[in-house]
């Protein structure tokens, strides 16, 4: 039997190593215009976020917007949005990828309480959907093409 791996390699997948964090959630490296930062994986998160906080650090070009955004306990929180940025992880890179910018102290608090470090951004279903990601849960990584 072929192993998942080795098939969605062939296919052209590129493999992302996750590391499980104390609260379940799945972290990753990535870049955001040639910027390393950390990310969580989230399937529950319709849109890939950036916090507000980290817009320079990303050097984002943000425009308002009308979207509230809504999660983990915190409802119509205000918005921005940053368009056209490039997002590379190791060696994969996509050159056109939207960001919804907002306050993500929340989350990291979360994770402070954990021990954990705080993150820069969450990678989203948008992200996962359109690059046809495959999450291996058993391996801790996921696959995107």
């Amino acid at each position: 039997m072929m192993q998942l791996r080795k098939f969605l390699e062939d296919e052209g997948f590129y493999r992302v190593p996750l590391k499980r964090l104390a609260t379940g959630h799945y972290l990753f490296s990535a870049k955001i215009n040639g910027v390393l930062g950390s990310f969580i994986l989230d399937t529950g998160a319709s849109t890939s976020c950036i916090g507000f906080t980290d817009s320079a650090h990303f050097l984002l070009i943000s425009e308002e917007s009308i979207i509230k955004a809504a999660g983990a306990g915190a409802i119509n929180m205000e918005t921005m949005l940053s368009r056209k940025n490039k997002f590379s992880i190791a060696n994969w890179e996509l050159k056109n990828m939207d960001f919804v910018l907002f306050d993500l102290s929340h989350v990291n608090e979360a994770l402070s309480q954990a021990d954990e470090d705080a993150i820069h951004g969450i990678i989203g279903a948008d992200f996962l959907k359109e690059r046809r990601a495959v999450i291996d849960y058993g391996r801790n990584c996921f696959y995107v093409k």
